[in-house]
């Protein structure tokens, strides 16, 4: 893997790798979304190998206060979400000069590119959403209370160490505002009609973090074409339990999607 460089967005700086930047014209530019504890580097090598698939230019950045991006000094808000998706992810692509982007999210991320996606602000080529969230349900909280105990009983944190400059603050970041009282009536069903585009939603039968009720919400109420690929033997991580099949979905999806703008 190339080594990361850094840009400013969202008035901080966020540390990025950009794969194949000079790839072909007419592919699309791939910009991963990481997850609630995720960074440039844990993607490990996904975003090199969806790279090689597809043909295409891959941005991926660590968010502010993950990786190696400027650490976060202070309690993230209820909305911080639509913060990333509405005013930071604008300003990312801006920086970077990424036009009409494929987002591809996992978790936290899938979150970020649907609210950005339907609010219409720019165009977007089509969504992969890994593991999303539209709602809060009894089984997430559940499992991010367990997290809780296992960063502070466990080794964990020096496991999360490996991908985060200061991950106390990135773990509290994440979990805190996830297990809020407030953050209880988090839900962004309301931006998912505006999305037009193509939607390819994929999730793991055993996700601990969510059931397949998300993904069928998101299904039911984008304005555009939507696919559910639900596949077994799969956590909350498919791009790592179900690598290939991963890829060979969002390969497919890349080419209709180039076919379709041609």
């Amino acid at each position: 893997m190339s080594d990361t460089d850094f840009f400013r967005a969202g008035e901080h700086r966020l540390e990025y790798r950009f794969i194949n930047r000079d790839a072909v014209f007419d592919r699309p530019t791939l910009v991963l979304l990481h997850e609630g504890l995720g960074s440039v580097a844990l993607w490990k090598k996904f975003p090199d190998e969806v790279a090689a698939a597809t043909g295409c230019p891959v941005l991926v950045y660590s968010r502010h206060g993950y990786g190696r991006s400027d650490r976060l000094i202070a309690p993230r808000a209820v909305d911080y979400m639509h913060h990333e998706a509405l005013v930071v992810l604008p300003e990312v692509l801006d920086a970077l000069d990424v036009a009409d982007p494929v987002l591809v999210g996992h978790s936290d991320g899938g979150s970020i590119a649907l609210i950005h996606a339907g609010s219409g602000i720019r165009p977007v080529c089509s969504v992969v959403a890994l593991a999303p969230h539209v709602f809060v349900e009894d089984l997430t909280v559940t499992s991010i209370a367990q997290a809780k105990v296992a960063f502070e009983t466990t080794d964990l944190p020096q496991k999360l160490g490996r991908y985060h400059d200061d991950v106390e603050s990135t773990f509290r970041g994440w979990n805190d505002i996830w297990l809020h009282p407030d953050f209880r009536a988090w839900n962004i069903e309301s931006y998912l009609p505006g999305i037009t585009c193509p939607v390819l939603l994929i999730q793991g039968e055993d996700d601990q973090y969510g059931t397949r009720a998300q993904v069928d919400a998101i299904a039911d109420q984008v304005s555009g074409p939507a696919e559910v690929l639900m596949l077994e033997n799969c956590g909350h991580s498919p791009q790592v339990d179900r690598k290939e099949a991963v890829i060979a979905a969002v390969r497919k999806l890349v080419i209709v999607s180039s076919s379709s703008a041609t």
